[in-house]
């Protein structure tokens, strides 16, 4: 996640289910190192939430980190400052296409869209993958034979 933060030069990243704040560590990280960024970071449970804080601020990365507790349909509703550069899809499978369509209009030219953990849930996870690998969908899209498998996409 950190090359990939660095390399597409982010400015702007969404984390879709931070859980404990292990990835957003090093999406945050990516973006202090690159000179800045954001990354916004949406958690539905406050355990979990509170937990990713703390560890944020122990990583050293919280200064560009705007943590977001709630249900992400309703706390990435508001104003985002500029398109999406990543998207970390990371939560509930199931949301994994209706959270994509539902931030489609604010991806930058050529984003990059990872979803972890394909073996986890491959029937709630198959209408996702149909839609980025349709042709003509407007994205890129290949299997990453990472940890639970991830889905590497870009939009064209």
């Amino acid at each position: 996640l950190y090359i990939l933060a660095r390399t597409r030069n982010a400015k702007l990243v969404v984390e879709f289910g931070t859980s404990f704040g292990i990835s957003g560590i090093h999406l945050a990280a990516a973006l202090r190192d690159a000179g800045g960024g954001r990354l916004i970071a949406t958690e539905l449970g406050p355990i979990k939430a509170e937990r990713a804080a703390h560890n944020f601020r122990a990583a050293g990365v919280s200064e560009v980190i705007d943590l977001r507790v709630g249900d992400a349909f309703e706390t990435l509703k508001s104003d985002l400052g500029g398109g999406i550069d990543l998207l970390l899809l990371d939560g509930w499978k199931e949301a994994y296409l209706p959270m994509l369509r539902f931030l489609e209009p604010t991806l930058s030219p050529n984003a990059l869209v990872v979803a972890d953990d394909l073996d986890i849930a491959p029937e709630a996870l198959a209408p996702y993958l149909a839609y980025v690998r349709k042709p003509g969908s407007g994205y890129v899209s290949v299997e990453m034979p990472l940890g639970d498998r991830i889905e590497l996409s870009m939009r064209g």
